[in-house]
């Protein structure tokens, strides 16, 4: 139980990281420009506390803790990745007028990234604490 609260932890630390890069500096002009008008002010702190604790869960559910190679789990990760930002993204898609469909492509392609990225940093740390 010690292993995966690691494990966890190091997956939400490096999502969190990774995506405070993404969204505060990378792809901010790319959002403000496809969705600025959709965008509120302020986040809802909330939902993404959320977000943030249930995707590294599901992570480690669905790739890391699994006994498996590396090749394995950083597939399994970046599916992961890529089926939730996906679903988030072809909703937007299907349901709100003028949703960037450029923007999606490149959310969806962030999701495989930052998945692989923490799921990798967390086999990383379980590795070595067994």
């Amino acid at each position: 139980m010690k292993h995966t609260a690691i494990a966890y932890i190091t997956a939400l630390l490096a999502m969190a990281a990774l995506d405070a890069l993404w969204l505060g500096l990378i792809a901010k002009p790319l959002y403000q420009q496809g969705i600025g008008h959709l965008m509120a002010e302020q986040p809802n702190l909330a939902a993404a506390a959320l977000f943030y604790l249930l995707f590294p869960a599901g992570l480690l559910f669905f790739a890391v803790l699994p006994e498996r190679n590396w090749t394995t789990t950083l597939t399994a990760a970046a599916l992961f990745g890529f089926f939730t930002y996906a679903t988030y993204d072809l909703s937007n898609l299907a349901t709100l007028k003028a949703w960037p469909i450029g923007l999606a492509a490149i959310d969806i392609a962030w999701g495989c990234l930052i998945a692989t990225a923490s799921a990798a940093a967390a086999k990383a740390v379980l590795g070595s604490v067994r």
